[in-house]
């Protein structure tokens, strides 16, 4: 079956196919890009066989979605040693099978991190447009650094002169390298472009750094993003010069300006050719054309996580919003083993709710459904604990450090606690001399001087809107010589 939408955009569907391998390679990055990268890798003694292999792993999954050979992207790699030594040039491998062997089949230098060589040869023959095996003349290139970090070297000098003949620098570090040296060599943005990651975890960088790599050699052809089951943008960089012309899609026009469109009322899980013909009274423009699939339909919810957990709440949130198909949530959450079911509801547009009233220190299942247009209904469940109900203040004592003082500590720390009351008053009937002060709810502990024999001293915790009950002593002191006086205080 075939279905046409144009910008001339000229969208043909093909109704749900067999799963095959390349479902694998993401297509957005499968013809996206032009350019050629070489890749600069630290084969001295410095690293291990452990750490050499994984790095070779690391890029083989890299590169693994590119399109490779002219016309799409082409990889060099260098590797770093007492003598550094090319292992394949840009015209080598235009297949994946090709260039995933040449990655399986590379044998480490060792020897010392002859980083700045390795550099002079990149410059003079690799990254040299026109040159033989070298970079291609008006496409971008990009040098990928992966190293320990251990003894780089004089690198700042040669990276600059690199990157002032147009190589975008990112760098990837698996050791303790010098940041400062690091930042300084590679092109902004950094923090795209310079990466600190153990080797164990290389893997996690994978997807950030190949979009990073994207962005420096993406072709100007057509791309597609953000794809549901009934919708997707596309998005294209400029072709039309000066923002003239226009690009046109059926029943959608965008100026000349433009970079992106949103199709709608796809369907479900079909495979679509969109074909973007810019119009133009100066230039004639090749069409751009790119192939996706949207999604299967996903009834929401399908993630529910709970977050703010305290001793009588709880935050439950879910996604994702589908506020065009589903008609309200029901949030159900009870006890367990055993208990009353509460509920709540929640309009489409909503993806979270405080559940409140709950018992201390108690699990409860909490089932979050989604009543669709459709009619279809779809539920997620999860047990969340509440926290435990902890005291205020416990563990009052009192220590005689004096004639007339004494160490007061507690142990507290509640939620919600906004500090503490200290008060004592005079004992052995006295008649109402009475001190106190206040402390922050970081201090436990605080020292009271010149207190009458027998004082009774308390400390209250204090809340927003009220000081809560508290815990009092009697303060065992003798008699000094002199007659007691203000009560002084100090707190740790």
């Amino acid at each position: 079956m075939e279905r046409w939408i144009a910008l001339t955009f000229m969208l043909v569907g093909v109704l749900p196919r067999p799963t095959d391998t390349q479902n694998t390679i993401p297509e957005t990055v499968l013809n996206c890009c032009e350019g050629d990268v070489l890749f600069l890798l630290d084969s001295s003694g410095s690293v291990s066989s452990f750490e050499f292999h994984r790095m070779l792993r690391f890029l083989s999954e890299l590169l693994q979605p590119f399109s490779l050979g002219p016309g799409q992207v082409r990889v060099a790699l260098l590797q770093v040693g007492t003598e550094p030594r090319l292992e394949f040039g840009f015209g080598a491998h235009s297949a994946q099978r090709s260039l995933q062997g040449a990655l399986q089949a590379t044998v480490q230098l060792q020897g010392d991190t002859n980083t700045v060589a390795a550099l002079r040869l990149a410059q003079e023959q690799v990254l040299v447009p026109g040159g033989p095996g070298g970079a291609r003349a008006g496409l971008p290139r990009v040098l990928v650094w992966l190293t320990d970090g251990v003894q780089p070297g004089a690198v700042e000098g040669p990276m600059a002169e690199l990157r002032e003949e147009g190589v975008a620098v990112l760098v990837v570090s698996t050791g303790h390298a010098n940041y400062q040296v690091l930042r300084r060599v590679v092109t902004p943005p950094t923090d795209s472009h310079l990466y600190f990651v153990d080797i164990e975890d290389i893997s996690l960088i994978t997807k950030d750094l190949r979009d990073a790599i994207i962005e420096l050699i993406r072709a100007e052809r057509l791309q597609v993003r953000d794809v549901t089951s009934d919708s997707a943008v596309l998005q294209w960089r400029p072709v039309l010069s000066g923002g003239t012309g226009y690009y046109d899609i059926h029943r959608i026009t965008r100026p000349g300006d433009a970079t992106s469109a949103v199709l709608r009322g796809l369907r479900q899980d079909t495979t679509y050719t969109a074909t973007l013909t810019p119009e133009s009274n100066v230039d004639f423009l090749k069409p751009l054309s790119v192939t996706f699939r949207t999604l299967p339909e996903v009834l929401s919810p399908t993630v529910v996580t709970v977050s703010e957990s305290r001793t009588d709440s709880v935050r439950v949130s879910w996604g994702p919003l589908q506020p065009n198909s589903v008609q309200r949530y029901q949030v159900e959450y009870s006890p367990l083993p055993r208990g009353e079911v509460q509920i709540v509801t929640a309009d489409p547009y909503k993806n979270s709710t405080v559940l409140t009233q709950l018992l201390p220190d108690t699990q409860y299942l909490v089932t979050v459904s989604a009543l669709h247009s459709s009619g279809q209904e779809r539920a997620m469940s999860v047990k969340v604990c509440t926290q435990e109900e902890l005291p205020a203040l416990k563990d009052l004592e009192l220590t005689t450090v004096g004639s007339d003082s004494v160490q007061v500590r507690w142990r507290g720390g509640a939620e919600g606690l906004r500090g503490y009351w200290v008060s004592w008053e005079g004992g052995g009937g006295s008649s109402g001399h009475t001190s106190s002060f206040y402390l922050p709810p970081s201090s436990l502990s605080t020292l009271l001087t010149h207190l009458p024999p027998g004082s009774r001293v308390c400390v209250s915790p204090v809340y927003r809107t009220a000081r809560g009950e508290g815990l009092c002593c009697t303060a065992h002191t003798y008699a000094a010589a002199e007659p007691w006086g203000h009560g002084l205080y100090s707190y740790a």
